[in-house]
């Protein structure tokens, strides 16, 4: 028979109940062997008061009533002892049951079998775990969504106030001539870039982070997708007086991506590593194969970013004091909507730095061997 049938509950129970009945049955055997022999023993005069007893609850009451009794009492004393450990473990269930629902999500149940009691045990302690879970990720989400208000709230009062400044001294004459005016237009104009900027950040990031953007996915070489984006770049790089140059990446390196939201993604990189990484006159992309994955490399040479706050760098609203401050125009929100479109691409980023050098470092499983060379058939058909 399956072992698993046998150690059940209700098995148990039987083997109780079969137990109970078979050491009544020895004990009630046992007992009218002795009651006989202290009746074969009625022709001594001299016998024990013990036996009188004996000799008198069986005149009085009868051998099978007071069998009867003594089995009924025997079968419910032993039944009792070898199903007092299956009841205890219910006590313990219906205990954590109890407790669970008083909110203690922490309390765990002992599991002390594998029957059905083991089992139940077992799931509330997996239904406990879950809505302790759950509700931590409801506080988080509650402390995100305030610690988002707070962060918007913040950077939108800061130009905004610049804006309302400057416009009130328009609006109540307070400046000198012309010039002055159109000195105060130009800041409030900058300051609502800043503004719009900010905002279609939040937007991008709110859209991204939620998890539910539709992707529209195809076979894509990473080599000429950055190569493109690195040459609309290039009035920025002369801006900042730096160039671009590519390490690896000889040959096609092919993802699942969708190329209209990644390049998102890369934008944010390549602006962060022009803003910051100025002094180094450089921006490095470097592209290769490690094992099963696509690996890309967007460096640059500037101020190194502090060991403290590489963990923080991917968080909403995060800003590097120092040289990676306000002061630079960004809005603590690029490498968070960087790091969440990759995140949808089944990619992972990373950020290192140390003297001279600061890496961002991102992962993409690579296409599977049919879809890229699908894609090189189609590049070919359509050139």
């Amino acid at each position: 028979m399956n072992s698993t049938l046998i150690n059940t509950v209700r098995w148990k129970f039987i083997y109780a109940f079969l137990l109970s009945g078979i050491l009544t049955a020895a004990i009630l055997y046992g007992g009218s062997k002795v009651v006989q022999s202290i009746l074969a023993a009625q022709t001594y005069p001299n016998y024990s008061i013990p036996a009188r007893g004996v000799r008198w609850l069986i005149n009085n009451i009868g051998s099978i009533p007071l069998m009867m009794v003594i089995g009924i009492l025997g079968f419910v004393l032993f039944f009792f002892l070898f199903t007092r450990r299956t009841i205890m473990v219910l006590n313990e269930i219906t205990a954590g049951i109890q407790e669970v629902a008083k909110g203690e999500l922490s309390h765990r149940i002992e599991v002390k079998s594998s029957d059905e009691f083991g089992v139940v045990a077992a799931s509330i302690n997996q239904m406990a775990e879950q809505l302790q879970l759950s509700l931590e990720e409801e506080r988080n989400a509650v402390a995100a969504k305030n610690d988002l208000i707070t962060g918007v709230s913040h950077d939108l009062r800061t130009p905004l106030t610049s804006i309302l400044g400057f416009l009130e001294y328009i609006e109540k004459d307070r400046y000198q001539d012309e010039i002055e005016m159109r000195y105060y237009v130009s800041i409030a104009y900058e300051k609502s870039l800043t503004l719009r900027k900010l905002i279609d950040d939040l937007f991008e990031y709110t859209r991204v982070s939620g998890g539910n953007l539709p992707l529209s996915m195809t076979t894509l070489n990473l080599n000429s997708f950055l190569m493109q984006l690195a040459e609309e770049f290039t009035p920025m790089l002369e801006e900042a007086g730096m160039t671009y140059t590519f390490v690896g990446g000889q040959e096609p390196l092919w993802i699942e991506a969708a190329p209209g939201e990644l390049v998102r993604a890369y934008e944010n990189l390549f602006s962060n590593a022009i803003r910051y990484g100025s002094k180094g006159k450089v921006m490095e992309i470097g592209l290769e194969l490690e094992g099963e994955e696509a690996v890309v490399r967007i460096s640059n040479y500037g101020d190194p970013i502090p060991a403290q706050d590489l963990p923080y760098l991917f968080d909403r609203f995060y800003r590097v004091d120092k040289s990676r401050s306000r002061e630079t125009g960004g809005t603590g929100l690029g490498l968070a909507i960087a790091k969440s479109m990759i995140e949808l691409h089944h990619g992972t980023i990373a950020a290192y730095s140390d003297k001279g050098r600061t890496d961002f470092v991102t992962r993409f499983p690579i296409a599977s061997p049919l879809a890229s060379a699908r894609s090189v058939d189609n590049h070919a058909t359509r050139s």
